[in-house]
């Protein structure tokens, strides 16, 4: 108990003491300040009347749903359908019209853009990077080699069924496995190390016509790279003179392994899960990175 009667007051600060002592050190009577005690009081009013009005105690079979019975489920899905209906009017216009119709109405174009760039982010950055740079075996989309061709019709083609699917309707239709591997198909290993040498050639424009692997080439890879090694966006062979970044590297020991061992990657088919509005805008998207022929 506090001797009131007897104050004693604290010579460094001045202020009194409660009394209290502990091995040598005094408890200071400062009591807190009025306007931090009222905004203490007020809290604990309002978070009585949060726990009244929204859903806030936990219960064995749930919880307190509240007086206003707000959710933030129910929040968001009611700014998602106020999206869609803000959205409807430029998603009919693009749903109705061809690529080339929406890429020539600025509005609707940029309408596309901004609509593709948020389904980019949903579906396709984890794989092609969030500005569409890609990554070993995933190809850049900013850039100019492209495996089925850069227009926006093929773009939306590749999009919709995909590559090496199986989709009928898509790239590869009969699942084939892509490049090759030679190893297995009768190149022996000194035959691989003189073709990619022949390759590694092409793509640093070096003179190729003395090389032995300049008849290996013609004879097993021309097929599907054509004759000058320009590629084939039917096939989804790349262009081997191409001097851009390549999908798996274009240093000598990538492209013996590429040779080799062949190559199988896949794009997954978003036709049946992206609806055709979403796949245009995209196309659109993908097309403006600025890698689009």
């Amino acid at each position: 108990m506090v001797d009131h009667t007897h104050q004693d007051i604290d010579a460094a600060t001045g202020t009194p003491t409660t009394g209290h002592e502990w091995d040598g050190i005094k408890e200071l009577n400062t009591p807190l300040p009025r306007w931090w005690l009222w905004l203490f009081y007020a809290c604990i009013v309002w978070a009585v009347g949060y726990w009244v009005f929204y859903p806030a105690i936990p219960l064995p079979g749930g919880h307190t749903p509240g007086i206003l019975g707000w959710t933030s489920r129910g929040a968001v899905n009611g700014d998602v359908q106020e999206l869609v209906r803000q959205r409807a009017e430029f998603v009919g216009k693009i749903e109705k019209a061809s690529l080339q119709e929406i890429s020539a109405d600025p509005k609707l174009a940029e309408f596309a853009r901004a609509y593709g760039r948020s389904a980019f982010g949903n579906n396709c950055a984890p794989c092609h990077g969030s500005g569409g740079q890609g990554a070993v075996g995933y190809p850049n989309l900013a850039g100019d080699r492209w495996l089925w061709g850069g227009s926006l019709d093929q773009i939306a083609a590749t999009i919709t069924h995909g590559a090496r699917t199986g989709d009928p309707e898509g790239h590869d239709p009969a699942g084939a496995a892509g490049m090759p591997a030679w190893s297995k198909m009768g190149l022996d290993a000194t035959q691989i190390e003189q073709v990619s040498d022949y390759v590694v050639a092409l793509h640093n424009g070096a003179a190729t016509d003395a090389l032995p692997g300049k008849k290996i080439f013609a004879e097993n890879c021309a097929a599907c790279h054509g004759e000058d090694a320009k590629g084939n966006p039917e096939m989804g062979a790349p262009n081997l003179t191409s001097k851009s970044k390549w999908l798996y590297g274009s240093d000598k020991a990538t492209i013996v392994q590429t040779v080799a061992n062949g190559r199988a990657g896949q794009m997954p088919a978003w036709g049946a899960k992206l609806d055709p509005a979403t796949i245009k805008s995209l196309a659109i998207f993908v097309h403006s990175l600025g890698g689009g022929k």
